[in-house]
């Protein structure tokens, strides 16, 4: 780790200032108290999270409570800010705070702290239970780390307040209800309980995937086309992801074939609308990833395409092994990064970021997507259990905040809950989040 330390040190702070201020980082140092640190304009003063004898233990973990820097929560250092000769000396480690947060290190460090999905748990993670889940902190470390180098007399700009990109994306882990024998019939056989779902049924049965009620994709590729015209500078991408294994396990059940005539319509619905299409690995994939290659290898050769996008089934994944195999499958960009109990920042930012091993300390080329908002995150009994107003509250939160902080807006809806009259909020929800956009971009 203490070889790839300038490297490390170097990128965060470029990630810190933003690309429009990279240029300043080589103002600032990263050293500890014994360091000549003459000629930077600011010094952060480093703590003992990387010393060799500390990294990768205990030991190396944040105390609760965290201390502050203009409220903002700090994992490392103290918020004490020093004058020496003509540098400014910030004693809170913000390079080591941020390094916790995009790495995924906790994860490495907590590998017996995990669900039955195998996953770090939200209400377990250190930004859940130091109070900041919901913040973007390393946002906010890099908007007083520039006001703190215009105060040296440094021409740093600010990022303007909007999003960088929308990502409307889903997962398709049932592309439809009916369109089985054994679907069908189980509606029919509750025809005096429920007629008008044995109605859909039979439709959708004999009539072709476009009767059936959770075949919601041209719904969606609908409003985002809108928000497309009416906001051409929204920047928006909408992303489907496919899921092509999983074996036997009942987490990955129902297996379908994306071979077949329903996959090829909505595969074909995606080039209509310039969707991008991209791998979902199956939940047994996240506990083995040597079979995300294998995976890819179906989709890409069902489509003709090489994909290079991926997010996990069930969110589930094992760090770093993960990370490592979907780099060498070919996969450049992961969409995973949310937990699945709770909203928030799981990577203390809402802007994409290369992911770094904590390993080994290599700057890797699979960038990590922020994802922002799942719809079953907020109202699954098992996880939020927000009501539907609650919810609109909270993503407003949410979505305000990634616009503030000039970051990627992620929302994962899917096809299933957006069926009409079944009871859920999120066909609301989810047309409400577009008009928003509309509205505010």
């Amino acid at each position: 780790m203490e070889k790839d330390l300038t490297k490390i040190t170097d990128y965060i702070i470029r990630f810190l200032l933003g690309n429009e201020n990279a240029e300043f980082a080589k103002h600032i140092g990263y050293y500890s108290d014994k360091d000549n640190y003459s000629g930077c304009n600011l010094v952060i003063r480093r703590s003992n999270f990387f010393d060799p004898d500390i990294y990768g233990t205990t030991q190396s973990y944040p105390t609760l409570p965290l201390s502050l820097w203009k409220d903002i929560p700090l994992l490392f250092g103290s918020p004490e800010i020093k004058k020496s000769g003509n540098s400014l000396i910030l004693h809170a480690d913000i390079i080591a705070s941020t390094f916790f947060l995009i790495s995924r290190y906790e994860e490495v460090i907590r590998r017996d702290e995990r669900d039955q999905h195998g996953r770090l748990p939200g209400i377990s993670s250190l930004p859940f239970r130091a109070g900041f889940l919901h913040r973007p902190v390393v946002d906010e470390y890099g908007k007083l780390l520039r006001k703190l180098l215009r105060e040296t007399g440094l021409d740093i700009t600010e990022p303007e307040e909007k999003f960088r990109k929308i990502y409307l994306t889903h997962d398709v882990d049932q592309l439809a209800h009916y369109r089985n024998f054994r679907g069908m019939a189980g509606a029919v056989s509750r025809f005096f309980k429920n007629p008008y779902q044995t109605g859909k049924a039979v439709k959708s049965y004999f009539g072709g995937i476009g009767n059936d009620p959770w075949y919601t994709f041209p719904w969606f590729f609908d409003l985002a086309e809108e928000l497309r015209k009416e906001k051409p500078e929204s920047n928006c991408e909408s992303i489907v992801f496919f899921k092509t294994g999983g074996g036997d396990l009942m987490t990955d059940k129902p297996l379908h074939d994306v071979r077949d005539k329903d996959f090829n319509r909505l595969f074909s619905l995606c080039r209509q609308f310039g969707v991008k299409i991209g791998l979902h690995p199956s939940y047994q994939a996240g506990m083995n990833p040597n079979y995300i290659q294998k995976e890819k290898k179906i989709l890409d050769e069902t489509t003709g395409l090489n994909t290079t996008y991926s997010r996990n089934h069930f969110l589930s994944n094992r760090e770093p092994e993960h990370m490592q195999a979907l780099i060498e499958a070919g996969i450049t960009d992961d969409f995973t990064m949310a937990y699945a109990d709770i909203a928030g920042f799981r990577l203390g930012t809402s802007r994409p970021v290369k992911w770094i091993n904590p390993l080994t300390g290599e700057i890797t080329d699979l960038t990590l997507h922020p994802l922002i908002l799942m719809d079953s995150t907020l109202s699954d009994e098992r996880y939020m259990k927000l009501r539907a107003d609650e919810a609109f509250s909270y993503s407003k939160k949410m979505i305000d905040l990634v616009k503030k902080h000039n970051g990627d807006l992620v929302l994962l809806w899917h096809n299933t809950t957006v069926e009409k009259h079944n009871g859920q909020y999120h066909r609301d929800l989810y047309r409400w989040m577009i008009n928003y956009l509309k509205m505010n971009l």
